[in-house]
């Protein structure tokens, strides 16, 4: 599954251990944090038990490196983690100097059309703290639709928990009569 892409501003490549410095540097960003954690630096080791997010050190499976294609400057990570029963799930995590600039949904793009044209997967979803409006805007911006919001009673919740956490979903058929594909002959 892990192969190389490219976007017209980004080149998505599988993460090495290389990678760890700029994984770890972007989990000690706040904001970066601030959905995840509440801000809270992890640790250098990636091992917090308290932790139900991913912290990549770098060789994980399924996860992308991203980088500018023009300058090689560092962008972020982009994850499809396939669970193994023809479902995979979305995931990204950028630089704040990269917000706002449409990277998110461009690497989220790929990693989709890929997902469903290459790895073959049936369905694609993705999970954030309803109150993070910038990582829905990604899902929606790629094809995406809400699915449900679930409440949970957290021992430590965040910030803006009471709002839920919202999961985002698209099936194969939906991502092709999206790009105009009717394989089965239906709309």
């Amino acid at each position: 599954m892990m192969t190389t892409f490219e976007t017209a501003r980004l080149r998505l490549r599988p993460s090495v251990t290389g990678d760890r410095d700029d994984l770890f540097a972007l989990e000690q960003d706040a904001e970066v944090m601030r959905f995840l954690n509440g801000g809270e630096p992890t640790p250098p080791d990636g091992v917090d038990p308290d932790a139900d997010f991913l912290m990549p050190r770098g060789g994980e499976a399924g996860i992308w490196v991203a980088a500018e294609k023009d300058s090689g400057a560092f962008v972020g990570w982009f994850s499809l983690y396939d669970h193994d029963d023809g479902k995979a799930e979305l995931g990204y995590r950028l630089r704040r100097a990269a917000w706002g600039q449409g990277y998110g949904s461009e690497g989220a793009k790929a990693l989709v059309d890929a997902g469903f044209s290459q790895f073959g997967f049936v369905r694609i979803v993705a999970n954030t703290m309803a109150v993070n409006q910038g990582s829905r805007r990604v899902m929606e911006k790629v094809g995406l639709v809400h699915v449900r919001t679930i409440h949970a009673d957290w021992a430590d919740p965040l910030p803006g928990s009471e709002a839920g956490e919202v999961e985002y979903a698209i099936t194969r058929e939906a991502w092709n009569r999206a790009r105009g594909n009717h394989p089965t002959g239906t709309v």
